[in-house]
């Protein structure tokens, strides 16, 4: 039998003159010393091997580099297309109000309702409820507004859901997006009890510099409250993983570097802390037109860059940079037939972002628990990546993005949005191994 190399491998040199090794179809990531790397490379030519004798082989077949010559790996990857249509998996993201107390510079959101809805909060519960005999996972995501400002309703949701997860055997999971403003040590302890584990809080500088992008509503500072609440959360036993995102922009690109060393100073010797770079965009808010955006090249430069000395100054980059190269890992939670993003008056929407097209509300929670959908909407969010696409289909990160890393990007420009992860694959791998060694 001759093997051959995956279709879905990406490999990188090491500082340490070693590889790193990447399978986008089961997410194996490994690691390869400089003494082993002459039979990696050799192993992994186009010409395959047809023996599996050393132990080197062996590892290379069973973490999926090495196929048998025989493998259809394209229809591997139409299978794990097909298998995001699982029907006992449910991802919700929620919206317990859609106020907001931050007025961010580059904030696209309008904040038109406030407050969930009775009615929708027991249609929710019952949504589960009655779905609970056939699912196997459920996911929530806490986004707003800020959602904090609805803890009462976070916590009403969770208790709910946390029961009938217990009583069906659902393995359950929970992440919120914060401002941080109200995130006390107190408020930490709660999200924890309601098994809500991963949270992300956005800064943008030091002081005057985040500040003047991320304040109050009537005006106002925030960062020094931010600060004041994570270092609290510092003190909270128990685990979480909270990402600290930065944001950059032209207008502060030259700070960064300074708040790298801020947070690490902080935040480096608590593993629990992690931190990731993205760029603003103009994604239709009121100041799209007035923000100083960095170019793509900018873009693509400045966050491995960032995520480069944030690593060298021993701070932890976040989850999700890894967990966006598993298999699926890079697919926009829009795109996945088994997402909704519920409104505070429960109105069903698949994107955060796109709140207000007609295109992006697909449906609606009725207090009873029953839901009427959209489908032909529905299906322009999720079948508009690789089934279409030629390039994403012979393309080695197919399994893990699917050509619809943001269905929104390809509906608005018609351009295939191709994540920052795999436009960089080979530096992200290399820090993905420095970053193993700050573990």
């Amino acid at each position: 039998m001759t093997y051959v190399p995956s279709r879905f491998n990406a490999i990188t040199h090491t500082d340490d003159n070693g590889v790193v090794l990447m399978n986008s179809y089961n997410g194996a990531i490994c690691y390869f010393s400089d003494k082993e790397k002459d039979e990696v490379l050799s192993t992994l030519k186009k010409t395959g091997t047809n023996e599996l004798a050393s132990e080197i082989k062996q590892e290379l077949y069973t973490n999926g580099y090495l196929v048998s010559e025989q493998v259809d790996e394209k229809r591997r990857a139409q299978y794990l297309h097909q298998s995001m249509h699982r029907t006992d998996l449910i991802h919700l993201v929620i919206l317990p109000t859609e106020a907001c107390n931050f007025r961010c510079s580059y904030c696209y959101e309008t904040f038109p309702r406030g407050k969930m809805n009775k009615e929708t909060i027991h249609g929710l519960k019952r949504f589960v409820k009655e779905k609970a005999a056939t699912l196997s996972n459920l996911n929530i995501s806490w986004f707003g507004g800020e959602p904090l400002l609805a803890l009462d309703v976070i916590e009403e949701l969770s208790t709910s859901f946390l029961s009938v997860a217990k009583e069906n055997s659902i393995q359950y999971s929970s992440d919120l997006v914060t401002n941080g403003y109200f995130l006390t040590k107190e408020v930490c302890q709660k999200l924890l009890s309601w098994e809500i584990r991963q949270l992300m809080v956005t800064i943008d500088g030091i002081g005057e510099i985040h500040d003047h992008r991320r304040y109050l509503a009537g005006g106002g500072r925030t960062f020094d409250k931010i600060i004041e609440n994570l270092m609290k959360v510092k003190e909270v036993q128990g685990e979480f993983d909270l990402t600290i995102r930065v944001n950059f922009d032209e207008s502060n690109l030259q700070e960064t570097s300074k708040l790298i060393e801020f947070l690490r100073d902080r935040f480096a010797d608590d593993k629990r802390f992690g931190i990731f770079f993205r760029p603003v965009g103009r994604w239709g808010g009121a100041n799209d037109d007035e923000l100083p955006v960095c170019s793509q090249i900018t873009s693509n430069k400045k966050i491995w860059e960032f995520t480069n000395e944030a690593i060298t100054n021993g701070l932890r980059i976040g989850s999700m940079i890894a967990d966006s190269l598993m298999p699926t890992g890079s697919v926009c939670y829009a795109a996945k037939p088994t997402s909704l993003v519920v409104g505070s008056d429960g109105q069903l929407f698949k994107c955060t972002v796109s709140m207000n097209e007609e295109i992006n509300k697909v449906g609606k929670i009725h207090e009873d628990g029953g839901v009427t959908l959209d489908y032909d909407k529905i299906a322009l969010w999720t079948t508009s990546g690789e089934e279409t696409d030629t390039v994403c289909q012979s393309c080695f990160y197919r399994p893990a993005c699917q050509g619809n890393h943001c269905p929104l990007y390809r509906m608005r420009t018609g351009e295939r949005p191709c994540p920052y992860e795999k436009r960089n694959i080979k530096r992200v791998l290399n820090l993905i191994w420095k970053n193993s060694l700050n573990e």
